[in-house]
């Protein structure tokens, strides 16, 4: 994992002054602590820090799990992602039911006859469906999928770190991977994989194994 020079400053003062806390090194960069939270939870997850309530951070150098989770959130997500489950555009609300349980998914991706990417829709949208007074035998699921100009998506090369960073800050459970095609008509987008919070947790317990 290749530090940040703010993440280096901040090893550096941590390795003088320890143990410091986050009000004390964020002063003495001359930064918000705000500014800094995101790198003192970095380091902490990589192994270089080791944060004691009501105390401070002290250095806690590489750990063999430090390196291991630094190794993980450089990962592509090309190289951990799942196989998306996708339903055509015309298949069932009732379908598209059946295929979150037989297939044990949170998220259906939609596609057309020629793979194209249309959208997306999840167990609670087709919850809230079927509460309704809707047919689900006959309604489509493009009636009620997000539509894929709005989805939240990763390119392949993306590392786990922007995955996570993308779930929570989009409040997701899963992102699609999808690539870009490009055919005479245009350009279109078909998805490739999955990353959902179920792997990355699945990832993250092998690596407190190795801790």
């Amino acid at each position: 994992m290749q530090l940040t020079p703010r993440q280096g400053s901040i090893l550096e003062r941590v390795k003088q002054s320890q143990p410091i806390t986050a009000e004390d090194l964020a002063a003495e960069l001359k930064v918000s602590r705000a500014t800094i939270r995101g790198d003192l939870a970095i380091l902490t997850m990589s192994g270089y820090l080791e944060a004691r309530p009501r105390v401070g951070y002290t250095y806690a150098g590489r750990e063999q799990g430090g390196e291991a989770l630094a190794r993980l959130l450089e990962l592509c997500v090309r190289e951990v992602q799942s196989v998306p489950v996708v339903v055509k555009a015309t298949s069932s609300l009732y379908d598209a039911i059946v295929a979150t349980f037989v297939e044990d998914t949170n998220t259906l991706f939609v596609v057309d006859e020629a793979a194209r990417l249309l959208g997306a829709l999840s167990q609670s949208d087709l919850l809230r469906s079927s509460i309704g007074q809707v047919d689900l035998h006959r309604m489509p699921v493009s009636v009620i999928m997000t539509r894929s100009a709005n989805l939240v998506t990763l390119q392949p090369d993306e590392t786990i770190l922007s995955a996570t960073r993308k779930l929570r800050t989009h409040g997701l459970t899963s992102l699609p991977v999808t690539k870009v095609v490009q055919t005479a008509a245009g350009q279109h987008l078909e998805v490739t994989g999955v990353i959902s919070l179920r792997t990355i947790n699945a990832l993250l317990a092998e690596v407190a194994e190795i801790r």
